[in-house]
């Protein structure tokens, strides 16, 4: 894999994972690191049932007991990961709001992102090719990006529009060139937001 190219988290893809970790750039402070303090705090979310939370991680009650003792340090990569990313979505939920909310009324967001775009539009000479592109997204868009993210939408429903926001961001400059096109992006190398 080279510098350029991201591997998405098990289960999300580029799109997915890249907005989580524009929601994780706008934390005031760090995530618990040690699996004895992501345990903790887990538990503390889970309204301390042990039960809970073993299920949703998907290991014994006793193991979650014996990391919030301390008795057991380093997880196995799976339970690892499954530490990270669930106490990163739990993480400071309101900061994390705060960022969307300011991002789908008022500020957009960037987006960062080397991909193979192709056009569509009558006339066009454009031949498509790889791209490097940092544009900025209107909150419109982003309005809608976001809303397809809560409401469980997977990357194949996100794709279009984030392709739409670009191809008027940064090819038709807001409807004032190239009337008609259309881009879009395949084989994503790397894909950034940013609120």
């Amino acid at each position: 894999m080279s510098d350029h190219e991201q591997q998405p988290a098990p289960g999300r893809g580029k799109l997915l994972d890249a907005l989580a970790r524009a929601e994780r750039k706008v934390f005031t402070r760090p995530a618990p690191k040690s699996a004895k303090a992501q345990m903790k705090f887990l538990l503390t979310r889970a309204k301390g049932s042990t039960k809970a939370l073993a299920q949703r991680l998907g290991i014994s009650r006793r193991t979650v007991e014996r990391y919030r003792a301390g008795a057991l340090t380093t997880p196995q990569k799976r339970l690892q990961a499954a530490l990270v990313e669930e106490t990163e979505s739990e993480w400071q939920p309101q900061v994390r709001a705060q960022g969307r909310a300011q991002a789908a009324t008022s500020g957009g967001m960037m987006v960062h992102l080397v991909a193979y775009f192709g056009f569509t539009a009558s006339g066009s000479s454009d031949n498509g090719r790889i791209r490097h592109i940092t544009t900025a997204i209107s909150p419109i868009y982003v309005k809608q990006i976001l809303q397809l993210q809560e409401a469980g939408a997977t990357e194949e429903e996100l794709h279009p529009v984030v392709a739409e926001a670009i191809t008027e961001s940064y090819f038709t400059e807001w409807g004032t060139r190239a009337q008609g096109l259309r881009a879009d992006f395949t084989h994503v190398q790397l894909i950034d937001f940013e609120f």
